[in-house]
Parts: C-alpha cells; sequence; structure tokens
C-alpha cells in the first residue's frame, strides 16, 4: 500500500469515527447523579448512530469532577470538560456545544429530571425537517416539582410567549435539540437556552415541540435557582424582543469570479 492510500484510510477512518450526536450535560456539585444519568444516556444512544456525551462540570466544589473521570475508563463515549469556577448554565452549555463534533446536539440537565430516552425521537425530528426546523424543544407533562415552584414557571412561559410569541409553553425544560451550527450562529448571552425557540424562529428555522414525562430529581439540590434568573429574567426578556424586533432578512450573497461549482 502507498502513502496516498495509507493517508485516505486514516481520512475515512476519522470520518466514520465522527459522532452524529453531541450530547450536553452541564452540571454543578451533582455527585449523586452523573453516574446513573451517564449509564441512562448510554443505554438510549448506544442502539443508534455514533454518539459522544459531555459533561461539563461548572465550577463544582464536590466531588463530581473525581467521579466524571473515574467514569471516562468505563464509558469511551464520555467527554469531561471543565470550569475553573463557575459560569452558570448558559456557559456551561456553549462550551459543551463548542467542543462538541457532533453534527446534532442534544441537551440535558444533570439533575436526572430530564429523561435521555426521548433523545433519539428529538434527532429522528432534526433529520426529518433538515433545513427546516431549528430545534427541538421538550415540554414537560406530570411535572415534578413544588406547586409553588410550578405556578412560577406557568407565569413565566405565560408572560414570555406573550411578548415573544413564540409558541412555546416550557421553555425552562433542559431537553433540547438542535443543529450545531444553528445554535453557533445565535447571539450569545447569559440564559440564551431559556429563549433558544424565539431565537431560532428569528433566524427563519421552525419550532418542533416534544411532550417529555418530568422525574424528580435524583439527588441533592438545585444549583441553578429560581430567585437568580427572576433577577434577570426581566433585563432577558426586554433584550430578546429588542433582537427580533432588529432582525432583517440576511441578503443572498454570491463570490464574483468564483469557478463554477465552487
Amino acid at each position: 500500500m502507498d502513502q496516498s492510500e495509507s493517508t485516505t484510510g486514516e481520512t475515512e477512518a476519522a470520518t466514520v469515527a465522527l459522532p452524529l450526536v453531541s450530547v450536553v450535560v452541564p452540571v454543578r456539585n451533582e455527585e449523586g447523579n452523573v453516574a446513573p444519568l451517564l449509564a441512562e444516556i448510554v443505554a438510549a444512544l448506544e442502539s443508534g448512530p455514533a454518539f459522544e456525551v459531555i459533561f461539563v462540570d461548572d465550577g463544582s466544589t464536590d466531588e463530581t469532577p473525581t467521579i466524571l473521570a473515574n467514569l471516562r475508563g468505563t464509558y469511551p463515549q464520555l467527554r469531561q470538560l471543565r470550569h475553573a469556577r463557575g459560569g452558570g448554565q448558559s456557559a456551561a452549555i456553549r462550551s459543551g456545544v463548542r467542543f462538541a463534533r457532533g453534527t446534532y446536539i442534544a441537551t440535558l440537565d444533570g439533575d436526572g429530571q430530564n429523561n435521555p430516552a426521548f433523545i433519539p425521537q428529538m434527532i429522528r425530528l432534526l433529520q426529518e425537517g433538515e433545513g427546516k426546523v431549528g430545534i427541538v424543544q421538550g415540554q414537560r407533562v406530570g411535572r415534578r416539582d413544588t406547586a409553588f415552584k410550578r405556578w412560577q414557571s406557568r407565569q413565566a412561559n405565560r408572560i414570555r410567549g406573550a411578548i415573544l410569541k413564540d409558541g412555546t409553553r416550557d421553555t425552562g425544560c433542559g431537553l433540547k435539540a438542535f443543529p450545531r451550527e444553528v445554535y453557533l450562529a445565535l447571539p450569545y448571552f447569559d440564559a440564551i437556552h431559556r429563549f433558544m425557540p424565539a431565537l431560532v424562529k428569528r433566524e427563519g428555522y421552525a419550532v418542533a415541540h416534544l411532550d417529555v414525562v418530568d422525574r424528580p430529581r435524583g439527588s441533592g439540590v438545585s444549583n441553578y435557582g429560581f430567585w437568580g434568573r427572576l433577577r434577570v429574567g426581566v433585563l432577558d426578556l426586554a433584550g430578546v424582543w429588542w433582537l427580533i424586533k432588529r432582525k432583517r432578512p440576511t441578503p443572498p450573497v454570491v463570490e464574483i469570479g468564483a469557478a463554477p461549482g465552487a
């Protein structure tokens, strides 16, 4: 075999090895949840296309990073990222998407409340709507939060929906799937993950929805609290509304003098 054949073979092998799906999981102090959640993700996806699972440790101070490091020896699909200090859920998701190699991204919360079994169906919806659907947004049914927290969420979603008209009743659900290139084209800001349907529509894509069953938190307590979100929620809402109103159609562009078919 000559050098060119060897190089071609290596290139083809590298291409085959690339995952189609990257599952991004932001975690902070979730030492009791990362192992069972990872096992569930792998079980849900192992019979489908190639995938990777990226846990983004957002500055944990418990045993989360050690547990993830040990799990890498058991699960070859696992990749571990770590923020030196906490940057928030949106920052963790963004880091995961930037490092991801998959064409499609699926996200879910690290507390075990989101069931990974819904991810394959979300990916199929993206593939069926290729080029048209920019996000599949999970919408929780049978929510397991307290009555007060459910009431808070309903009010926030009602106000957001009335202003942004994104057609989504539950943007707070962590289960989402979207093409990586669509996400990276969106304007980034803290809490962007709560406004993705509106921002995806702003880019001209359709939003698909999938009802998903909510579960109790696996262990521990919430690390991304409601009151912190509420403090900046009104400002975020105004900012997203402004972005939508300022959007202008992008005119088609061609390169002058380019070779035909280039």
